[in-house]
This record gives structure tokens, C-alpha cells and sequence, in this order.
């Protein structure tokens, strides 16, 4: 099974924003933050997506994509 990448980071260093800003504005913990940003958490909220997505502006697919894991990519061919 693939996985699901998470580029908060990168969204976030864009919009030239910190994660302790971030957390800030949406009312999530840096601490929560950091277990998304690392791709770590099991589940994301639609309600915390979607602040996140306010704040930065941006879409939920700037910041998460679904990457195949090796065989995957070899069944398709």
C-alpha cells in the first residue's frame, strides 16, 4: 500500500509562515502540527484541513498527495 505525503513544510515556507504562526491561527497545537507535518498522524480532521487550507490559502492537494509504494507501480504495467 502507498502512503500519503504530506508538504506542509514546503506550503508553509512559501507563504513564509512559521508552524507556531500557523498554529496560531487555526487553533491546533504546534505539537499536532508537527505530527502532520512529518507525516506521522493517522487521521486529519475535514474541520482542521480546512483552516489549514484558509490560512495558507491553498488547497487540501497542495498539501497532501498519495504516492504508490514500488509494487504498485509495477502492477500497472
Amino acid at each position: 500500500m502507498g502512503a500519503i505525503v504530506v508538504s506542509l513544510d514546503a506550503v508553509l515556507a512559501e507563504r513564509r509562515m512559521t508552524l507556531t504562526e500557523l498554529s496560531e491561527r487555526v487553533g491546533v497545537t504546534v505539537a499536532n502540527l508537527s505530527i502532520l507535518k512529518t507525516g506521522k498522524a493517522r487521521a486529519v480532521r475535514f474541520s482542521t484541513l480546512a483552516a489549514i487550507c484558509r490560512e495558507l490559502d491553498c488547497q487540501p492537494a497542495d498539501l497532501l498527495r498519495y504516492a504508490p509504494d514500488e509494487d504498485e507501480l509495477s502492477e500497472g504495467e
